[in-house]
C-alpha cells in the first residue's frame, strides 16, 4: 500500500468491531471483508482491499468477480473490472488505464489498485464474488474518500494495543464460526442434493409403474 493511502486510523478500530461481527452473520451469504471507509491522498495509488472466506477452494473455471463504482448510494453502478478465468479490465472512461487487479483469488484476495487517485474517484466501490459450489454471492462495499493532504498524526499507542488484542480474539472467534458455518452449509447442500435425487428417482419409478399397467 502506498504510504499516502491508508484505511481509517486506529481511533476508528473500536467502531469497526461491529463490522467484524457483521462479517459472520447467521445467514447464508459468503463472508467478504472490506474496510467501510478508505482514505487516499489525491494523486497517490490506493489499493482497495477485498478478501473473502469460502467453504471451498477456488476453481478458476467457476470463480467470478465483479467490481463496480457508484458516485452515490442511490446512483447506478458502473462495472469497471471482472474476473472470468482471467482479469477483464473494462476500461471505463472514468478510470481508463488507472485500474489494476492486485489480488490473488487462490489466496481469497480480490483487491484492486487505483493509480493516481483523483478527487472525482471518490464514491462507493462494490466487490461481488461467486465461488461455486458455494451457492451464495458475497458482497463488500467500500467508501473511498479522497483527501488533499494527510491529516496530522497523533499518538495512538493505546488504541493500537487495544485494537491488536481485541482483533486477535475476534480472529479466533471468526475462524471458529466460519468452520462451523462451512460444515453446516455443506451438509445443507448435500441434503438438498439428496432430496432432489430422491424426488427424481420417485418420478422415474412412477413412470415405470404406469407403463407396466398400460401393458
Amino acid at each position: 500500500m502506498h504510504r499516502d493511502a491508508w484505511p481509517p486510523r486506529p481511533a476508528f478500530r473500536l467502531a469497526g468491531l461491529g463490522l467484524f461481527f457483521s462479517l459472520v452473520p447467521p445467514g447464508q451469504s459468503m463472508e467478504v471483508t472490506v474496510p467501510t471507509t478508505f482514505n487516499a491522498i489525491n494523486g497517490t495509488d490506493a489499493r482497495l482491499p477485498c478478501t473473502f472466506n469460502s467453504c471451498y477452494t477456488v476453481n478458476y473455471k467457476q470463480f467470478s468477480l465483479n467490481w463496480t463504482y457508484q458516485e452515490c448510494s442511490n446512483c447506478s453502478e458502473e462495472m469497471f473490472l471482472q474476473f472470468r478465468m482471467k482479469v477483464i479490465n473494462l476500461r471505463l472512461e472514468r478510470f481508463r488505464d488507472r485500474v489494476e487487479f492486485s489480488g490473488n483469488p487462490s489466496k481469497y484476495d480480490a483487491s484492486v489498485t487505483l493509480r493516481k487517485v483523483q478527487v472525482e474517484d471518490e464514491g462507493l466501490y462494490n466487490c461481488y464474488i461467486m465461488n461455486p459450489p458455494d451457492r451464495h454471492r458475497g458482497h463488500g462495499k467500500i467508501y473511498l474518500q479522497v483527501l488533499m493532504e494527510e491529516p496530522p498524526k497523533r499518538d495512538s499507542t493505546v488504541a493500537v494495543i487495544v485494537g491488536a488484542s481485541v482483533g486477535g480474539f475476534l480472529a479466533v472467534v471468526i475462524l471458529v464460526l466460519v468452520v462451523v458455518k462451512c460444515v453446516r452449509r455443506k451438509k445443507e447442500q448435500k441434503l438438498s442434493t439428496d432430496d432432489l435425487k430422491t424426488e427424481e428417482d420417485g418420478k422415474t419409478e412412477g413412470e415405470g409403474n404406469a407403463d407396466d399397467g398400460a401393458k
